[in-house]
């Protein structure tokens, strides 16, 4: 009986040390399981973070490029027509730019928009609507735009962010720089317009643009708001001639 007893308290005392075993086990794979969670929490935070990071509130137009160099920026896209256009004359010269996306735009060409981040070009936040009133719309009203827009572009670019911000016919306000600025995005300004937006012919925008290249690096195209024929062709021969006019191409600062 002694012996019986003595047997089963050895298999008892077997089992429950197997059980205390178990539940150290687990109790450490779920401290490691919450630890890992909270450390890829903590990363995404980061993330989140540096993303947000306040920028320099005032109106850049000076490249990040030193020396002979040029900013492209393309505004009112994405559109599904000129769009990839305007990406192919790009890469045909290994030139990159700032897209300067519509928000509604953006959210409903989300494809194009992961285009122009795959193709290593940069976003730029211009608004919901495109008021070129906006500097005199309540403080609430630029938020709602800026805000809102950014939200959009960069849920299309599938992470990617938006570094600029670009107020529709430069309708800048220090309220809507600070915001901005506040939410990682630099106000972005330019130097040459090259007047695509109103008409005439590619002879017409080509000479505009050499004319006023003396005026600054930052240059301004459209790839959205109606036909832009003419654009794609003016890229097509501006962007050679100011490859042999010793110009290289950046972005604007950050």
């Amino acid at each position: 009986m002694a012996r019986r007893f003595g047997r089963e308290s050895g298999i008892i005392g077997a089992a429950a040390a197997a059980v205390v075993s178990l539940a150290v086990a687990g109790t450490l794979a779920f401290g490691n399981f919450g630890t890992t969670s909270q450390a890829e929490a903590e990363s995404a935070d980061d993330a989140k973070a540096q993303q947000a990071a306040p920028v320099d509130p005032s109106i850049v137009h000076a490249s990040d490029r030193p020396g002979r160099s040029l900013n492209i920026t393309i505004d009112d896209g994405p559109d599904p027509v000129w769009t990839p256009k305007a990406l192919a004359v790009l890469k045909k010269y290994n030139v990159k730019a700032v897209f300067c996306m519509i928000g509604p735009q953006a959210k409903a060409h989300p494809d194009l928009v992961k285009q122009v981040v795959a193709a290593g070009h940069r976003l730029c936040d211009h608004t919901v609507s495109h008021n070129t009133g906006m500097d005199h719309q309540p403080e609430s009203y630029q938020s709602r735009q800026i805000l809102d827009a950014q939200k959009m572009i960069e849920d299309a670019a599938g992470g990617a962010r938006v570094e600029y911000y670009r107020a529709p016919g430069g309708a800048f306000t220090p309220y809507s720089r600070k915001l901005a600025a506040q939410h990682g995005m630099r106000p972005l300004g330019w130097n040459v317009d090259s007047k695509d937006f109103e008409g005439g012919t590619v002879d017409g925008i080509e000479s505009t643009v050499r004319g006023e290249l003396s005026n600054g690096p930052t240059v301004l195209f459209h790839d959205g708001g109606g036909d832009r024929a003419r654009t794609v062709e003016s890229l097509d021969r501006l962007l050679p001639w100011m490859q042999q006019q010793g110009y290289g191409f950046g972005f604007p600062k950050r």
